[in-house]
């Protein structure tokens, strides 16, 4: 497996400890672990690994599946790499050793809907294939046509990320169930990765709740603002979810048992709360940044979740530049486009507390206003 850096970890890497404010952060603010209680009993493993039957049922029954369809995960990002190993491993190893019935018995293939989080095409480019699918500014729109271009007989999975990540475009019902059906007919899946879409006031449904060949992954880390708990999900059909679990014996056996714990508070008595909470946090920092953009005379498409993709002003050479003059500048890193592969956008991310991002929006204000 030949895997590309990942730019954007990278990027983080070199600005992000000593810089003063993170405004390309993709989550919402973090909680307080006070808000929940933190004695799990024993530190052992979970058993079975995973995760727990009970809590998985529950989570289960939020996609109309069952305690065996889901998988408890190390955040998104594991639930997708397993997800992956699942359906584009292609060593002849089949998921409860029948190779003609395995998600992995063809040669492995995969649609990716991008700009996206890197992640979400170079982890299937190191196993096999991927046709991408580009959504075009300035409306980001989903083009259910092209998706129905790129599937090819040998198409093992089409992959999703709604909300978008970094354009903050939420693809309407429709068109996503509308992309599932093209997926099934093709006996392929549609995974889709939603750790944004219940920041949403009206999400739309989980795409694992729309059949057999829905996967959904996602994780309290975005939405409920608990990122460091690192505790996600992935729910889809038993044989890819049990091929996902033998993998993930070789990567973090079980989840976290305290990470368990509060996650089912999380999940269970203060849910409500958390998401009410975060969903006001978000629409009234999105409320602030579009003024900013507005003034600034700067475009964007005005976007679901936390993230936005903003077109850097005239005068700069690409979106790097702009971005290494704002933090070394300012101190305050925002995301360059280059690494989405749109060179001339930067993403901005405000789920933080809102002084935190007015504090931000003032020093890259400052900037522009030397740099106009």
């Amino acid at each position: 497996m030949n895997i590309e850096p990942f730019g954007l970890e990278r990027w983080f890497a070199e600005y992000e400890h000593e810089a003063d404010i993170m405004l390309a952060e993709s989550g919402i603010r973090s909680l307080d672990a006070d808000r929940f209680d933190l004695n799990p009993g024993e530190l052992g493993y979970v058993i079975p690994t995973n995760g727990d039957p009970e809590f998985r049922a529950e989570v289960g029954e939020r996609y109309g599946r069952s305690e065996d369809e889901v998988l408890f995960t190390c955040g998104t990002q594991e639930a997708n790499f397993l997800a992956f190993l699942s359906l584009l491993d292609d060593d002849g190893h089949a998921v409860g050793g029948d190779a003609a019935s395995s998600p992995r018995a063809r040669s492995a293939h995969a649609v990716v809907v991008t700009p996206t989080y890197q992640a979400l095409h170079a982890v299937p480019e190191s196993m096999g294939e991927v046709s991408r699918v580009w959504l075009e500014p300035p409306e980001w729109e989903l083009d259910v046509d092209a998706v129905a271009d790129a599937i090819r007989e040998d198409t093992n999975v089409v992959v999703l990320n709604n909300p978008n990540n970094p354009t903050g475009r939420y693809h309407p019902q429709e068109k996503v169930e509308a992309v599932y059906d093209l997926a099934e007919d093709a006996g392929a899946y549609l995974l889709c990765d939603e750790v944004y879409r219940l920041l949403a006031s009206d999400p739309v449904d989980p795409v694992a709740s729309m059949g057999e060949y829905g996967i959904s992954t996602t994780s309290l880390t975005k939405a409920y603002g608990l990122a460091g708990l690192r505790f996600g999900w992935l729910v889809g059909a038993e044989e890819v979810v049990e091929g996902a679990w033998e993998w993930k014996d070789y990567t973090t056996i079980s989840p976290g048992i305290i990470d368990q714990h509060v996650a089912r508070q999380a999940l269970g008595e203060h849910e409500d709360d958390i998401l009410a909470e975060n969903r006001e946090l978000a629409a009234s920092n999105r409320d602030r940044v579009r003024e900013f953009v507005d003034e600034h005379g700067l475009e964007w498409y005005d976007p679901v979740g936390v993230n936005g993709f903003v077109r850097i002003p005239d005068g700069f050479e690409d979106a790097e530049a702009f971005c290494r003059g704002v933090v070394e500048e300012e101190s305050v890193v925002l995301a360059p486009g280059t690494l989405f592969g749109y060179d001339r956008y930067f993403r901005i991310g405000f789920g933080l507390p809102a002084e935190e991002l007015e504090d931000g929006l003032g020093r890259v204000e400052s900037f522009l206003e030397r740099h106009a």
